[in-house]
């Protein structure tokens, strides 16, 4: 008998055309199944991409914080300045809105720091100047200080400026959809102030109060005198 050897077919790679019109190869795997020259998540992935470093740039502004605050309290502010540029940040003024009582400020190593008032003494500008090498590019620096909000609810609008080691500077002094917007403060009334009546309407409420537990006295006892006259006179 003549043995019958059977020879292995070879795989034939199919080619199939992807959406642009090339042609990818189209190959099985170990368990037979087909994977495509192109890979469907790259196209997403690129956009996800595009999106996380849109939003890191939008972000990437000069900003007061807290962005609410209470009326007439006194607040720690903190101002975040980071450096866009391929050059290091060297001096940061800070205008000071009107109503905004500025008191001090916290020391930052390697910054100076010099307050600018009005014929009154009132600080309107705060300026914080690199002594060594700034705020280097890729990096941000914190500077905070105390003020004393205004006593009405409002908006505080920060106007900030911005002095690059190249000379270049950026004013952050637009409005919210501007391409350098100024950071905000809203200032709010405190819940407390909302809920709490005043002082005046808190005591004539007292009064009314124990004025009518009086009265109420007053006329249960006249109440029980009259039932007594009136049984005393039937017997």
């Amino acid at each position: 008998m003549h043995r019958i050897c059977e020879v292995p077919q070879r795989r034939r790679v199919r080619e199939t055309p992807d959406k642009q019109g090339m042609m990818a190869a189209v190959r099985p795997d170990r368990w037979g199944r087909r994977s495509g020259g192109c890979r469907w998540w790259a196209a997403p992935a690129a956009a996800a991409a595009v999106m996380l470093a849109c939003l890191g740039t939008a972000s990437a502004h000069v900003t007061v914080w807290p962005q609410t605050s209470t009326a007439g309290a006194w607040e720690k502010y903190t101002v975040r300045v980071p450096t866009e540029k391929a050059v290091p940040t060297v001096k940061i003024v800070l205008k000071i809105p009107q109503g905004v009582t500025f008191e001090q400020y916290e020391a930052v190593p390697g910054w100076a720091v010099t307050e600018q008032k009005d014929g009154s003494g009132r600080v309107t500008s705060v300026t914080w100047s690199a002594t060594g090498g700034g705020i280097a590019p890729g990096q941000f620096q914190e500077f905070a200080f105390v003020a004393q909000n205004p006593k009405q609810p409002e908006s505080l609008a920060w106007d900030a400026y911005q002095y690059y080691r190249d000379g270049s500077i950026v004013e952050w002094t637009g409005p919210a959809d501007a391409a350098s917007p100024h950071s905000i403060t809203h200032i709010v009334v405190s819940p407390a102030a909302e809920t709490t009546p005043a002082p005046a309407a808190a005591a004539g409420r007292s009064a009314s109060a124990v004025w009518q537990w009086v009265m109420s006295v007053a006329a249960l006892v006249l109440s029980v005198v009259a039932v007594a006259l009136a049984v005393r006179r039937r017997g």
